[in-house]
C-alpha cells in the first residue's frame, strides 16, 4: 500500500481517529467518524500499522488492518419517501439505478454522492421497474440534467399511453389458445417506444410516456429497452452486461415480467384484473447473485402475479389443493426465489401470497415506504408475514420510513424548516434582482449551494439501508436517529456463512 492508492475500508466498520495511536494499538486518538466496510479512501501518509487516509471529506487514521484494496459491492435502499429506489455500485465500479421514487430525493442523494454532477458522471443503466409514479416520477431531473448519461435505460415492455381518447396499456386482447386477455402491445425497443413518445396524441397529457419522451429526447440516454424474463423458465435472462460469460463477478437475473408466446410471434403478459394490478404486477422482478449472497428486488408484485409466477416456475398448479401440494411449489420454487436479502415487494402491501414469501425465504427484508401516503405501508399484517416467513430465528426487517432521523431537516428533505425555505427564496430573490451586484449575487449562490449540500446530505445520512457484501459476509447498517458517540453513529448488523456456507445472522447491531 503507498501513498496515493485508492483503498477501501475493511469488514465489518472502523472508527477514523484524527490521530494515530500506539503502534499495534487497536485505538487511535480523538475519534472523527464511524466508517462502514467498502467506502472509498485514498491513502494520505504510513506511520507503521497506522495509515492517514482521506474520506467522507475528512483527513484522519486508521490500522492498516482496516482497509482492504477490493471493491465490494453496495446496495443502498435510499429513502425516497413514497415509493422505491435503490442504488447499486458494482464491484467493478460501475453505477446503477433500479426505481426513484415520486419526489426528488433519489436526484439529491445521487447529487450528493458523484460531485453534484459538476462534471459528466454516467451511470452504466437504470431500471424503472413498473409505470408507477412512485417509482419513476424521480426519474425526471436525472433524464433533465447535463451532466447525466444513462447507458442503457430499461422497462418492463409496459407504457401507459392514450388510445381511441382512453388511457390503456396497449393492445389488450386473448390471443388465439388463451384463456383470459393479455396485454400484447409490449414496447421492446427503443424505435416501438418512439412510435408512442413521438405522437403528441398517444403521449396525451399521461405523465408516463412524457417522461420517457424526456429521456428519449435528452440525447444522453444510449439505448432504451424492454426487460422480459426467460419464457424457458430453465435457462434464466440476465439484464444485459451482468451475464455469467460477463465476467463482472456478480451475475442479474430478470425473474419478471414472465411472457408467454402464442402462436404467430405474438407475445403477452396476461391481465390480473385492473389495471393497476397488471402493470404492478409485471414489474421488473431483478436477482442479484454475488458468491453465495442473493438479494431480490421485486417491484410491486401482487398476489396474483405471484401465483402466476409461482405456477409458471415450478410446473404446479398454484393455488394449491392441499398444504402437501402448496409444500411441493415452495420447495420447487426456492431454487429460483430464495433470497438472503429481499426488497418488499409494493412497500409492505398485504396483497402477497404466502407461498412465495415462503419461496423467497429471507433472512432480510427491506421495506421501502413514505409516511406521506394514504396506505398505512408497511401494513401490520404484511410485517407479520414477513416475520413468520423469513429465515432463521430472527428475521430481520428493516424500513426506510422508521430510519429516518427525528430532526424535520433530516427526516423530510422535501419538508426542511421554515428558516431554510425562507434562506433559500431570499437568495434566489437576490440572484433574480437586475440591480444585485456580482458580488452579492456570487454570495447569494454559495449561500444556495450550502442550503442544497444541507439536504442532500441528509437524504444520504438518514433513511436509506445500506447494503454490503463481497459475496460472502454481508452488513447491513443504518444511521443511529442519534450519534452514541463520534465512533459510534451506525446500527450494523452483520451476517456470515456457518459451515455448511448457508448465510447466518451473526450481530444484533449496537
Amino acid at each position: 500500500m503507498q501513498i496515493g492508492d485508492t483503498v477501501f475500508i475493511g469488514y465489518p466498520h472502523c472508527v477514523h481517529w484524527k490521530s494515530p495511536g500506539a503502534q499495534g494499538a487497536k485505538k487511535g486518538k480523538t475519534a472523527i467518524n464511524q466508517l462502514l466496510w467498502g467506502d472509498w479512501a485514498r491513502v494520505l501518509d504510513l506511520d507503521g500499522s497506522w495509515i492517514k487516509i482521506r474520506t467522507r471529506g475528512r483527513d484522519g487514521w486508521v490500522r492498516g488492518n482496516d482497509l482492504q484494496t477490493n471493491r465490494i459491492l453496495e446496495v443502498n435502499f435510499v429513502d425516497v419517501g413514497q415509493g422505491d429506489g435503490a442504488h447499486i455500485q458494482t464491484p467493478d465500479d460501475r453505477a446503477l439505478v433500479v426505481d426513484a421514487g415520486e419526489a426528488d430525493n433519489m436526484y439529491r442523494f445521487l447529487r450528493w454522492r458523484f460531485g453534484r454532477f459538476q462534471n459528466r458522471f454516467d451511470f452504466e443503466a437504470m431500471v424503472i421497474s413498473h409505470p408507477d409514479k412512485d417509482h419513476y416520477q424521480g426519474f425526471s431531473d436525472l433524464f433533465e440534467h447535463e451532466n447525466v448519461g444513462i447507458g442503457t435505460l430499461f422497462h418492463n415492455c409496459i407504457v401507459e399511453q392514450v388510445q381511441n381518447g382512453s388511457s390503456t396499456l396497449g393492445m389488450y386482447e386473448k390471443p388465439p389458445g388463451a384463456t383470459k386477455k393479455h396485454v400484447t402491445g409490449l414496447v421492446r425497443s427503443l424505435a416501438e417506444l418512439r412510435l408512442i413518445t413521438d405522437d403528441a396524441a398517444r403521449r396525451g397529457r399521461r405523465l408516463y410516456p412524457n417522461l420517457m419522451r424526456s429521456a428519449v429526447e435528452s440525447g444522453r440516454v444510449g439505448d432504451i429497452l424492454g426487460l422480459l424474463a426467460s419464457d424457458d423458465t430453465t435457462s434464466p435472462a440476465y439484464l444485459p452486461g451482468f451475464a455469467p460469460q460477463d465476467g463482472r463477478g456478480m451475475v442479474v437475473k430478470v425473474l419478471g415480467p414472465l411472457p408467454t408466446h402464442f402462436a404467430g410471434g405474438l407475445t403477452g403478459l396476461p391481465g390480473f384484473g385492473s389495471t393497476g394490478k397488471t402493470k404492478n404486477g409485471h414489474s421488473v422482478v431483478l436477482q442479484i447473485e454475488i458468491g453465495d449472497v442473493r438479494i431480490q428486488l421485486g417491484g410491486d408484485l401482487n398476489a396474483p402475479a405471484q401465483d402466476y409466477l409461482l405456477e409458471r416456475y415450478t410446473g404446479l398448479s398454484h393455488p394449491p389443493h392441499s398444504a402437501g401440494e402448496e409444500d411441493r411449489i415452495v420447495t420447487a420454487a426456492r431454487d429460483v426465489f430464495e433470497a438472503d436479502i429481499t426488497k418488499a415487494c409494493h412497500h409492505g402491501s398485504p396483497d402477497v401470497a404466502p407461498a412465495f414469501m415462503r419461496a423467497v425465504n429471507p433472512l432480510v427484508t427491506v421495506v421501502s415506504s413514505g409516511d406521506n401516503e394514504p396506505h398505512a405501508h408497511p401494513r401490520p399484517d404484511t410485517l407479520g408475514m414477513i416475520g413468520r416467513y423469513g429465515r432463521g430465528d430472527r428475521p430481520l426487517i428493516f424500513s426506510t420510513e422508521l430510519a429516518r432521523s427525528a430532526r424535520e431537516t433530516i427526516k423530510h428533505p422535501n419538508l426542511v424548516r421554515r428558516e431554510l425555505r425562507a434562506e433559500l427564496a431570499k437568495n434566489e430573490t437576490v440572484l433574480a434582482d437586475p440591480t444585485a451586484t456580482q458580488a452579492q449575487k456570487d454570495k447569494a449562490e454559495e449561500a444556495i449551494q450550502k442550503s442544497l449540500r444541507v439536504i442532500e446530505r441528509s437524504v444520504a445520512n438518514y433513511g436509506m439501508i445500506n447494503l454490503r457484501t463481497d459475496g460472502r459476509n454481508v452488513v447491513m447498517a443504518q444511521r443511529l436517529e442519534r450519534d452514541r458517540s463520534k465512533s459510534v453513529r451506525w446500527d450494523v448488523h452483520q451476517f456470515e456463512p456457518d459451515q455448511t456456507g448457508r448465510l447466518q445472522y451473526l450481530s444484533r447491531g449496537h
